[in-house]
């Protein structure tokens, strides 16, 4: 049960077979003069493939992902018994510190928490963090899980347990995709622990006026916003024309994870057309994208059981569905952030029927992977929401680290 420090060292066999099988690698045809339409352009993975294999140095990726406080510990989970958890922890000297959950999606990872590290170990604005970001399990160096079942309310308990081990029962929480969905169910069965959220993908439904009855009277009488009507355009985009994935992933896991374990170019190709599409030109270096698809192929669990969350999150029968983290949750103040390249971006009639909303911010740039993408902007408004003067400071007074 204790925590312990943990280094990252993929077996020399396994970085052996990646070597073997990109030697080997077979390629599709293309159709001409499709971009990115189509799906990752084949001279985009040819690209990678050949560099992957001939120049890409994955020690050096390794040692660097080495110099984050990287550690393990074993975290109790309610009919699955002892997960291994690996995540990072930074905490602060400050005695008022605020700990900070930060959690990850797919297809990040502990990653994405990276470039935010050095950022909120600044003094600035009166606040301090205690960062925290695990692994999830069956993603990254976490643990795998062998059962079915294991949707929102298990990744939820893994994070709030981990939360306590380290000696933090009272926090904060920051998160994205799959990250917004955990974060908002800890909110929802842990609310005196988890007591202020800050989400930067904000899936919301319209209000209605017999539950809110005043933003429905804004919502029905207010026209768009140019901001709106993009985000509409970029919403349709996604469910007509980028969400394929999300369908196979969340309706036959096991069948698409036979391509992930066999070939990493079949990874890398999936991996990297969410990269490129969900971000707002974000200038994607080889190294970058290799590392964050290396971490999926050299994960505890394997490349396959990342995915599987998709299926367990819409098919549980006794768990948080994912519909419920969509409505209103008590209790935990909320901070809502809208960039204009993220997946999904509603109007902010709709983010305020998700609960007691204190806090808002408006990007002019940035997209899904926000803390990777735009860290700077990220820590501002963790440091708006939280800091001297922010409608949550000193939120957690009362909490110490143990």
């Amino acid at each position: 049960m204790s925590v312990s420090p943990y280094e990252i060292a993929v077996t020399e066999s396994a970085l052996s077979q990646l070597n073997q099988k990109l030697s080997l690698a077979s390629f599709p045809d293309e159709l001409e003069n499709t971009g990115w339409n189509y799906g990752t352009p084949l001279a985009e993975v040819k690209r990678l493939t050949k560099y992957w294999q001939n120049g890409f140095d994955w020690r050096r990726a390794e040692a660097k992902l080495n110099e984050l406080p990287n550690y393990k510990a074993q975290i109790p989970v309610d009919g699955f018994g002892e997960i291994d958890v690996h995540f990072v922890h930074q905490p602060s000297d400050a005695p008022t510190a605020i700990p900070l959950l930060f959690c990850h999606g797919w297809p990040g990872s502990f990653l994405e928490v990276a470039k935010m590290l050095p950022l909120l170990a600044r003094a600035n604005k009166s606040v301090a963090f205690h960062v925290v970001a695990p692994s999830l399990p069956n993603f990254g160096f976490s643990g795998k899980v062998s059962k079915k079942g294991f949707g929102l309310a298990q990744y939820a308990e893994t994070c709030h347990q981990l939360m306590k081990k380290l000696g933090y029962e009272r926090y904060v929480t920051q998160g994205g995709d799959w990250g917004m969905y955990i974060t908002r169910t800890i909110g929802l069965l842990y609310p005196k622990s988890c007591l202020a959220s800050h989400i930067n993908m904000v899936r919301a439904n319209a209000p209605t006026f017999s539950q809110n009855p005043l933003l429905a009277l804004q919502h029905s009488i207010l026209p768009y916003s140019e901001r709106e009507r993009k985000g509409k355009e970029r919403s349709d985009w996604f469910l007509n024309e980028g969400s394929g994935y999300r369908t196979l992933q969340a309706t036959k896991p096991q069948t698409i994870g036979y391509a992930f374990s066999d070939s990493p170019v079949a990874l890398l190709a999936w991996i990297y057309e969410k990269l490129h599409d969900w971000t707002d030109d974000y200038p994607w270096t080889d190294d970058e994208i290799l590392t964050w698809v290396s971490i999926y192929l050299f994960s505890t669990a394997g490349p396959a059981a990342s995915v599987r969350i998709y299926y367990e999150a819409i098919h549980t029968t006794t768990g948080v569905t994912r519909d419920r983290t969509s409505q209103w949750i008590p209790k935990v103040k909320l901070g809502l952030c809208y960039a204009p390249q993220e997946l999904t971006i509603v109007p902010r009639t709709w983010g305020r029927t998700l609960g007691p909303v204190v806090f808002e911010s408006v990007k002019a740039k940035g997209g899904h992977f926000a803390a990777w993408e735009m860290p700077e902007e990220i820590e501002d408004d963790l440091r708006n929401m939280f800091g001297k003067g922010g409608p949550c400071f000193g939120i957690t007074n009362k909490t110490s680290k143990l």
